[in-house]
């Protein structure tokens, strides 16, 4: 069918000054001179051959003809707002992704490349902060905005108790700690059993503290030696890391054992670059959260970015129900 309409420009000079029944109104919302939109007008009238607007000293009135024809274009411009937002909505919309700095380079990263091969549509933009770690701001990472109409798309992965108000937010797991060193760690052929470790340097990750047990912080250390039912081991000694990356990169260059999350450090595990001397396992008070405003969560990249981590942690060493 061939349309026989004015220009666009045209139309949408004249939505705007009929809403604002201003000229100079009109010209500041569509950033150009009060002149210009005098002259658009005035080609609009020309085309279709009758006066929208009644100009007076102090006032703009719409004409029969012009307060008839406002509604009708009001809603042409709604249809095509809605029809550009369907196409915005299926079209690849970048993904951002807050994680923390340990999920993120030891679980996520190794992980990526299968979701970008099922989902070669979505552009994935990941970040890392130690603020999405319980107590040092986490619930403060995803902005306030509920903009549903924002194209932009933003989750993160927090980790703490999973309280957010207001947000969406689904469990991803709860990591176990266990303890993790590197192969040619001198001496280890003769850690037999954990009370050998108070001959060995232990690594500390810092945000172990972070974990409440009994209204209070302890160490992830004092507290697995107390499931392991050992006494006599100094834990609060070894250098501290401030955050498990750091401890991780301790472990694997040999300085000592590591309380570790099984799930961030099971593919170093497996290709050898790591070992676990004693498979007991400390649970962890926090779990690992997906996190995303209500608003946009139905979003098809953030909706498929959702089931693949999903699917993906149902096969990591944490607890996932």
């Amino acid at each position: 069918m061939k349309y026989r309409l004015p220009g666009l420009a045209l139309l949408r000079t004249f939505e705007a000054a009929a809403r604002r029944l201003s000229f100079k109104k009109a010209a500041e919302e569509l950033h150009v001179t009060p002149a210009a939109v005098s002259q658009q007008i005035k080609a609009l009238e020309d085309w279709l051959g009758v006066p929208l607007f009644r100009r007076m000293t102090r006032a703009l009135e719409l004409t029969e003809q012009g307060a008839a024809m406002l509604p009708k274009v009001r809603e042409g411009f709604e249809c095509f707002d809605a029809a550009v937002e369907a196409t915005r909505e299926r079209a690849a919309v970048p993904l951002t992704v807050i994680a923390p700095p340990s999920f993120a380079s030891h679980w996520l990263v190794p992980r990526l490349a299968r979701f970008s091969g099922a989902h070669p549509d979505i552009e994935l933009r990941l970040a890392s902060t130690a603020d999405t770690i319980h107590r040092r701001g986490e619930a403060a990472v995803l902005e306030k905005d509920d903009d549903s109409r924002d194209p932009s798309s933003k989750v993160a992965i927090l980790y703490g108790q999973g309280d957010y108000p207001g947000y969406r937010v689904e469990r991803v797991f709860t990591p176990d700690y266990v303890p993790v060193c590197a192969p040619s760690l001198p001496g280890l052929a003769a850690l037999t059993a954990p009370r050998e470790l108070r001959r060995f340097t232990l690594i500390h990750d810092e945000t172990l503290h972070e974990q409440v047990h009994g209204g209070r912080s302890r160490s992830g250390w004092g507290q697995w030696l107390r499931r392991a039912g050992v006494s006599g081991v100094d834990a609060s000694r070894g250098p501290r890391f401030s955050n498990a990356v750091l401890a991780i990169d301790a472990a694997l260059a040999g300085q000592g054992i590591a309380l570790a999350s099984k799930p961030l450090v099971e593919a170093r595990v497996a290709n050898g670059s790591l070992v676990i001397p004693f498979d007991l396992a400390l649970p962890s008070a926090l779990s690992y959260f997906l996190v995303m405003r209500e608003s946009i969560s139905h979003r098809p990249a953030i909706e498929a970015f959702r089931a693949w981590l999903l699917a993906e942690a149902a096969d990591t060493g944490g607890t996932t129900d």
